[in-house]
């Protein structure tokens, strides 16, 4: 073996010794009591810690974040209801979070007809929230259609999960 070949494995090794962190789990290593809030849990998604029920990943999770509609409608199930009004609850006690509305089809239809759809989902969903004593001022709306869906194939059950309108919500109250 040449210089050049065991200088370079000599200096990965040395990059990644260098890498180790030994208190990246806070005090007493992995497993021990220390990291945030001494359950462990380190946020790397930037949504906050699920069980945190002021943060967005307790809202998305616990809460909900989307609702599903029937084939070419517009109009809330009784369990969309029962979502959103949860989410209206959470949202009235957290005043701070702003609201994005996206409106989702699935890949039927043209790509205006899904994107008018998606339009009357979150519009939907947006005056169904205000109705529940959320601030109109908080939200806006969007329309993807079918532009962003979760699932690609081509049977129900894919198509089921792509028409949705999904709450998103980001901090500060100003949209």
């Amino acid at each position: 073996m040449t210089l050049t070949p065991k200088a370079l494995i000599l200096l990965a090794g040395l990059a990644l010794a260098a890498c180790q962190n030994p208190d990246r789990y806070g005090a007493g290593g992995a497993g021990g009591a220390g990291g945030a809030g001494g359950n462990g849990y380190v946020d790397t998604t930037g949504l906050g810690d699920p069980s945190d029920p002021r943060s967005i990943a307790y809202f998305n999770q616990t809460v909900g974040d989307k609702v599903h509609f029937a084939l070419d409608q517009s109009t809330l199930s009784p369990e969309a209801r029962t979502i959103l009004t949860a989410q209206a609850g959470w949202l009235n006690q957290n005043p701070a979070y702003a609201i994005i509305i996206e409106g989702h089809a699935d890949e039927k239809g043209t790509r205006e007809y899904n994107l008018a759809l998606g339009a009357r989902r979150a519009a939907s969903v947006q005056q169904f929230l205000v109705s529940q004593g959320v601030a109109a001022a908080r939200m806006k709306t969007i329309s993807y259609g079918k532009e962003r869906p979760l699932e690609i194939c081509s049977d129900e059950a894919c198509y089921s999960k792509n028409r949705r309108a999904v709450t998103v919500l980001s901090a500060g109250a100003g949209v």
